[in-house]
């Protein structure tokens, strides 16, 4: 009897055991079968069709894996293109705007013997701060394309020579020349200059020149058009 029953537990034993096997094939497949049909980029109605052979249980599992994995794309998808947006907003954002003139009473600045970075000291506007007024100097916040230009007063009997710089390169100048019969010149120029962040620009007045300065007149301005 306690043979009988020592064997009848043992066959127990051994059929749970199968029992879990079992399971655990059947749950190997499922995740398997979904990955690849998942991978295959089936669509729904073709995943449907590919598991009508399957055991119920797996094939309502399939069905279930392709709508979150389909969930999980389409939120993918907003979240990249939410991403798209901000980044275009922060680039609408970015105002850099400025003008301001030499300052002071109405004198000369120059003749310098050298090349001689002009101080437009009196701020007008400075939106962004990217202008200097203890250096004379717009140093770009961000990469893109700039308009800038440059208004000068200066008595006739001497020269006149600006230039607006990028870094070290001459890219525009306005120049006049000495007349004993013209009292007064004004002038100026302007450009559009594509800027990377961190490049510097000036206004540079030539060796042996003058403007006159004051509060209205000579003047240098620039603005952010488009941001790379």
């Amino acid at each position: 009897m306690k043979a009988a029953r020592s064997f009848m537990s043992a066959g127990v034993v051994e059929t749970q055991k199968q029992g879990i096997k079992m399971r655990f094939t059947v749950l190997m497949l499922v995740v398997i079968c979904g990955s690849t049909l998942a991978q295959d980029g089936q669509t729904e109605t073709e995943v449907s069709a590919g598991t009508e052979s399957c055991f119920p249980d797996m094939c309502k599992f399939l069905k279930e894996f392709g709508a979150i994995k389909e969930k999980q794309s389409n939120m993918e998808t907003r979240l990249k293109e939410t991403e798209n947006q901000i980044t275009e907003l922060k680039k609408e954002a970015t105002k850099v705007v400025f003008s301001a003139a030499t300052g002071g009473n109405g004198g000369p600045i120059g003749p310098y013997s050298t090349h001689t970075t002009i101080i437009y000291r009196t701020v007008i506007t400075n939106v962004g701060n990217a202008y200097n007024q203890f250096t004379g100097i717009f140093a770009a916040p961000v990469s893109g394309v700039y308009y800038f230009t440059f208004f000068y007063h200066a008595g006739g009997g001497n020269r006149v020579s600006l230039t607006l710089m990028k870094n070290n390169q001459v890219v525009v100048s306005a120049y006049d020349h000495q007349s004993s019969h013209d009292g007064a010149d004004n002038g100026g120029n302007a450009a559009f200059l594509q800027l990377q962040q961190g490049d510097h620009v000036y206004i540079r007045l030539g060796p042996n020149t003058h403007v006159w300065g004051n509060n209205d007149i000579t003047t240098f301005s620039g603005l952010l058009l488009h941001q790379h």
